[in-house]
C-alpha cells in the first residue's frame, strides 16, 4: 500500500482522495452518466469499484433493493477471486473473516452394511500448489460490502443508488437512454429516465437487461431439483466442519459444506429426479422434507436443525446466451456495443461448482476496465468487443464443467465408471474450479505467442501467475503479482539480462527507450498532467541478489518521479531471490524477456527486450492517439 506521495495521510490509507467526478457527488441520480451499471450482484459492485478509480467517469449503479444485500445465496470463493480480492486491497480482512476449504471428505455406501454411509476418502483441496491464494468460504453479502467500500473509498466515491428498478432501454447511435421506476421511498412509483453512454446489466437470471436487447438463455432444462439450507444444527456426523460430498446407498447425496463463523453450515440436499410436467411444484418441497431427506442420506449419523438461515429449493438447468452484447453478430467490427451483460444475466449453471458469482465477477472486472479505457481516451472502442468475445467462451467453459460436476454428484455409486471417479474428478480438474484454467485466445489485447519461450512460465492469455521475489529498496520478500492493484493500468514486467544495473545491457537500453524516444507508448499514451506512471507500470527484476542491485545505478525508468512533490516511488525495483529464482520457477530466460499485463491480470504479450517496436505497435493498434 502506497500513500503519503500526496502529502502526510494521518487517517486511513485505505480512502483514495476524492477527484473528479468525486469531489462533488450528487446524492440523487443525475440524468445523464456515462455510465449505468444495473444491479448491486458481484459483477455490478466489481464494475463500480474499478469504474471508481477514474474520477473523469460518471458511473451509478441502480439496485431494485432498498438497501445492501443481507443474506446471499452463493459462497464459495475460489482461489482467483481472492487474487482479484488482493487487487481490490481487501484480501487479508476475508480470508480473516472467511472458512477456508483446505480438504474434501468422500462419504460413500460402506460395502458391508450399505444402509450406512463411511468416510471412503479424503482429497486435499489444491494439491499441486497451483495458487498461494486459499479456497474460501463466505456469504456473498458480505463480498459484495468489501467491493462497496472499495467504490465508496475510491477517487470517483461511487455509492450504489438502492430503490430503483430497470424498466427498458433503447439504444442510438450515441447512447442509451434507460427507463427506470422508483421502489422505494420518496421516488417509490415515479418513473425517469437517465441517458448513459454504456449500460452494463448486472441484474440476474431474470434480467430485464438481456430481454431489452433481445438476447436469450437457451439451453438444458432444468430434469434434477435440489434443496439447500443454511443452518445450525445439532449432529453426531464427524466431518460437519470438513467440506463433503456424500453419496448414500439409493443415489442420494448432499454437498455438504461449513459456512464462516465456525457453527453454520450449508447442505445441498439431492431430491431427485423431476418430470417435465412438474412445473416448479418441486420448488414447494417444505423444510421438513428437506431434512428428512438429509437424515436418510447421512445414516446412520442424525442431525435434528435448530436454526435456517436460509433455504431454497431449485432445479439444475444449464443457459447460456449467443452473445454478451447488443450486437449482432454480423455486425461486429462495423457496430460498437453500448450494453452488455453479465453474470447470470449470460450464463446459469448449478451453485454446487461455486462458480457462479466468481465467474460473474471477472465478467464485471472484464467489461469494467475496458469501459474505461474507452472514456478515458486510453483505448478505441473496438476494445469494447473483446468482452464477449472472451467471456462467452469461458462461460461455456463452466457450463460444461458443471454438467460433468453436477451429473457426478447425482449420480449411484454403482452408476459410475469407477469407485473413485467423482474424487479423482475433482483432483484431476483442480485448477479450474480455482478459476485459474481461463486463457483468453488472440486479439486485439491477446497477442500471438510468438516469443512464449522467453517466459513460458507466463502463458499468453493466462492470468500472471506471481511469485515471491525481493524487494530491493527495503529488502522485503514480497509476491510480485500481489502489487498489481486495480488501478486500471497496464503492467510490464521487464525481467533483466544477465548485466547487473549500471553495466551495458538490454535493460539499461529499454529503460532509455521508453523514457525519452517519441514513439515509447508511456510517453505517446500517457497524458502530459499525469504521473509518468498514470498508464503504465513499470517494473524491473533483476537476476541478481538485491544485495548486488544498487539502486544508484538502477535506471530511471524504473523509479518514476510521481506526486505533486516529485518523490521518487523506489518500490518498481526487484531482485529474484537465490532461494527460490523467480527465473528458473517461471522459465524466463536469462537473457531477459518484457511481460506485458493487462489491468485485470491478465497476460498479453510476451517479447524479448529488444523489441521495442512491436511493444509500440501492441499499445497504438489498442490506443486513439
Amino acid at each position: 500500500m502506497q500513500f503519503h506521495h500526496h502529502g502526510y495521510v494521518s487517517g486511513d490509507p485505505r480512502v483514495q482522495p476524492a477527484a473528479g467526478v468525486g469531489l462533488n457527488r450528487p446524492e440523487e441520480l443525475p440524468g445523464e452518466v456515462d455510465v449505468l451499471i444495473v444491479g448491486s450482484g458481484p459483477a455490478g459492485m466489481i464494475a463500480a469499484a474499478q469504474l471508481a478509480q477514474f474520477p473523469n467517469i460518471t458511473a451509478r449503479l441502480v439496485e431494485r433493493r432498498p438497501g445492501r444485500l443481507e443474506v446471499g445465496q452463493a459462497d464459495g470463493i475460489q482461489a482467483r477471486s481472492v487474487e482479484t480480492f488482493q487487487a481490490f486491497g481487501f484480501a487479508g480482512r476475508i480470508i480473516e473473516e472467511a472458512y477456508r476449504i483446505t480438504e474434501m471428505a468422500f462419504w460413500k455406501p460402506d460395502p458391508e452394511h450399505p444402509e450406512n454411509i463411511v468416510r471412503a476418502a479424503r482429497a486435499p483441496d489444491d494439491p499441486t500448489g497451483i495458487s498461494e491464494f486459499p479456497h474460501l468460504i463466505v456469504n456473498q453479502a458480505r463480498v459484495l460490502d468489501y467491493f462497496a467500500e472499495a467504490a465508496r473509498n475510491a477517487p470517483g466515491r461511487l455509492e450504489p443508488d438502492y430503490g430503483w428498478e430497470f424498466v427498458g432501454l433503447d439504444v442510438d447511435d450515441d447512447g442509451v437512454n434507460v427507463r427506470l421506476r422508483g421502489t422505494a421511498g420518496p421516488d417509490e412509483g415515479s418513473e425517469r429516465t437517465v441517458r448513459a453512454k454504456y449500460v452494463i446489466g448486472c441484474d440476474g437470471a431474470r434480467s430485464g437487461v438481456r430481454e431489452s436487447i433481445g438476447r436469450e438463455l437457451v439451453g438444458d432444462q432444468a430434469n434434477h431439483a435440489w434443496g439447500v439450507m443454511d443452518v445450525l444444527a445439532e449432529t453426531d456426523f464427524p466431518d460437519i466442519r470438513t467440506k463433503c460430498a456424500i453419496q448414500s446407498h439409493d443415489g442420494g447425496s448432499i454437498l455438504h459444506i461449513p459456512r464462516e463463523g465456525n457453527h453454520l453450515f450449508r447442505m445441498y440436499v439431492d431430491l431427485g429426479e423431476i418430470s417435465e410436467a412438474d412445473h416448479g411444484k418441486v420448488r414447494e418441497t417444505t423444510q421438513e422434507e428437506v431434512e428428512a431427506r438429509a437424515n436418510r442420506i447421512l445414516h446412520p449419523y442424525t442431525m435434528t436443525v435448530k436454526h435456517v438461515a436460509w433455504r431454497s429449493v431449485y432445479e439444475v438447468g444449464h443457459r447460456l446466451t449467443d452473445k454478451f452484447d447488443d450486437v449482432p453478430g454480423e455486425l461486429v467490427g462495423v457496430q460498437h456495443p453500448r450494453v452488455f451483460i453479465t453474470g447470470d444475466a449470460c450464463h446459469t449453471h448449478s451453485a454446487k461448482a461455486g462458480q457462479g458469482m466468481n465467474v460473474s465477477m471477472q465478467d464485471g472486472w472484464n467489461i469494467a476496465w475496458k469501459v474505461a479505457h474507452v472514456l478515458d481516451g486510453r483505448a478505441d472502442p473496438a476494445l469494447l468487443d473483446t468482452y464477449s468475445a472472451e467471456r462467452q467462451v469461458i462461460a461455456q467453459n463452466l457450463i460444461d464443467f458443471d454438467r460433468r460436476w453436477s451429473k457426478l454428484m447425482a449420480a449411484k455409486p454403482e452408476e459410475l465408471s469407477d469407485p473413485t471417479e467423482l474424487e479423482d474428478f475433482y483432483v484431476k480438474t483442480a485448477e479450474f474450479p480455482a478459476g485459474l484454467m481461463t486463457q483468453y485466445q488472440q486479439s486485439m489485447i491477446t497477442a500471438e505467442a510468438a516469443h512464449q519461450d522467453l517466459a513460458a512460465g507466463f502463458p499468453i492469455g493466462k492470468r500472471f501467475k506471481s511469485h515471491p521475489v525481493t524487494r530491493v529498496c527495503d529488502a522485503n520478500p514480497v509476491h510480485l503479482g500481489h502489487h498489481h492493484r486495480a488501478d486500471g493500468r497496464w503492467r510490464i514486467y521487464v525481467f533483466a539480462d544477465r548485466p547487473g544495473p549500471g553495466e551495458p545491457s538490454q535493460v539499461t537500453d529499454f529503460a532509455e527507450w521508453i523514457t525519452t524516444a517519441p514513439d515509447s507508448p508511456v510517453l505517446r499514451h500517457t497524458p502530459a498532467d499525469r504521473d509518468v506512471d498514470a498508464c503504465f507500470d513499470v517494473k524491473v527484476v533483476y537476476q541478481q541478489p538485491h544485495t548486488e542491485v544498487d539502486l544508484g545505478r538502477v535506471p530511471a525508468a524504473y523509479k518514476p518521479v510521481v506526486g505533486p512533490f516529485e518523490i521518487i516511488d523506489y518500490e518498481k525495483v526487484y531482485a529474484a531471490d537465490p532461494a527460490d529464482d523467480i527465473f528458473t520457477a517461471r522459465n524466463i530466460s536469462r537473457e531477459g524477456a518484457l511481460v506485458v499485463v493487462r489491468p485485470d491480470h491478465y497476460v498479453s504479450h510476451v517479447l524479448p527486450l529488444h523489441a521495442h517496436d512491436d511493444l509500440k505497435t501492441f499499445f497504438n493498434a489498442l490506443t486513439t492517439t
